[in-house]
């Protein structure tokens, strides 16, 4: 990487990694603490408190990503880090649930991923774009581990109030980051064609990719609705959980470092790409095997943690590559937009897992949702199938001032 290049993937892994870590220290806590505000004793409306945050995301990733390639990345990113931080200090505020539900609407309006995923594409040339997204993958997961461990000791000093407006602090010093530490932006929206959602709907290559981050993420959080229920069969307590979470995050980004990076450099992108999804597909089926134990037998700790450590392995490469490929496949005038779509897909991906994972558990139990969550990943890998691996583009050093011109590539 370039310095340039360097300094705008570390700003704006940053800048996740503050947004993000405000979300996450409050999930672990939220049911439990959602449950002392007046109108709390009503789980549906706390159901509704978490789970709003992301359909007011979903809805938005669009409109955002469709302003960041008229009006510019970084406006569009301040805009959005403001109205994240407006809604966590009215959640930080809030008297009762109704407010707490308002506060977490408006928190989900800040729908800044697509534009701050479009900008990181903008200042970064074909060849080191993964290493990018995957930085800002490394960060969130990492944001993710840190929250499991200090959330409920924060949560005994400070409350929910005080994390939320903890929450509010980080997304102001997101956008001091913005200001003085992400480089200029390249200059893309000046006399440029603008971009359209037809126009990437339109792009068989990109709805591959919109249709594979649905599924990855709604077979993620789906396998979160069981595997703490393994995990507690197994013998570990919910409180000792993340022990087996952190090592097995940290232990995955070193296998992530170790192959995605040197294979893609050899041109070996959609083999390790195709290799991800087939492995988190073998992780379903060795899941299913766990939860298909019978009664008298428990649960193998040390075979969970395995598939465990595998699901992340795969998780993170397509973390990191997918975004990547989006973002080299969609034409630089219409990058918002694309990613606009993406991160919605990816929105209504964690809604669906939650939802739909929460009825299959209920009716079919875990083995009922392994099946279905292998199923859903065998499908992915038939649809991927056909993708060839994008050629990188003879694109000129990256400076504060300008970006490698280049042309759309087909998967």
């Amino acid at each position: 990487m370039t310095a340039t290049e360097r300094r705008a993937s570390g700003s704006l892994a940053l800048i996740f990694a503050l947004r993000m870590l405000g979300l996450f220290l409050v999930l672990p806590v939220f049911a439990l603490e959602a449950a002392k505000y007046p109108g709390g004793d009503d789980p549906a409306r706390i159901g509704l408190a978490m789970g709003i945050y992301g359909l007011t995301q979903g809805i938005l990733q669009i409109p955002f990503g469709i302003a960041s390639d008229w009006w510019g990345r970084k406006r569009v990113i301040i805009a959005g880090l403001l109205m994240f931080a407006l809604g966590s200090f009215v959640a930080a505020w809030a008297p009762d649930l109704n407010w707490l539900i308002v506060g977490r609407s408006l928190q989900g309006a800040g729908a800044i991923s697509a534009a701050v995923t479009a900008l990181l594409a903008d200042c970064t040339r074909d060849e080191v774009r993964t290493k990018a997204m995957a930085l800002v993958g490394a960060s969130i997961a990492l944001m993710f581990a840190l929250s499991l461990v200090v959330a409920p000791l924060l949560a005994g000093y400070i409350g929910l109030h005080g994390l939320f407006a903890l929450t509010g602090s980080l997304a102001l010093a997101g956008i001091a980051v913005i200001v003085w530490w992400v480089p200029p932006e390249p200059l893309l929206h000046v006399d440029r064609p603008r971009g359209s959602v037809v126009e990437v709907l339109k792009d068989l290559a990109l709805l591959r990719l919109d249709f594979g981050v649905f599924v990855l993420h709604a077979v993620q959080l789906a396998m979160w609705v069981a595997i703490p229920a393994l995990l507690v069969s197994a013998g570990l307590e919910k409180t000792h959980h993340w022990q087996l979470y952190l090592p097995v995050v940290l232990a995955s980004f070193v296998v992530m470092g170790m192959t995605l990076f040197p294979l893609e450099k050899r041109g070996y992108l959609r083999a390790v790409f195709l290799g991800a999804v087939g492995l988190i597909f073998v992780v379903q089926l060795g899941l299913l095997w766990e939860a298909s134990r019978p009664a008298t037998a428990l649960p193998s700790l040390g075979l969970l943690g395995v598939l465990l450590f595998l699901f992340f392995c795969g998780f993170n490469v397509l973390e990191a590559s997918q975004p990547s490929l989006a973002s080299r496949v969609a034409p630089a005038h219409a990058r918002g937009a694309a990613l606009g779509v993406y991160n919605t897909l990816q929105s209504l991906g964690f809604f669906a897992g939650g939802a739909i994972g929460g009825w299959i558990t209920k009716t079919h139990g875990p083995q009922g949702l392994f099946l279905v969550c292998g199923g859903l990943m065998l499908l992915w890998l038939l649809v991927a199938w056909p993708m060839k691996a994008p050629g990188r583009h003879a694109a000129a050093a990256v400076s504060g001032a300008g970006a490698p011109a280049g042309q759309p590539v087909k998967l």
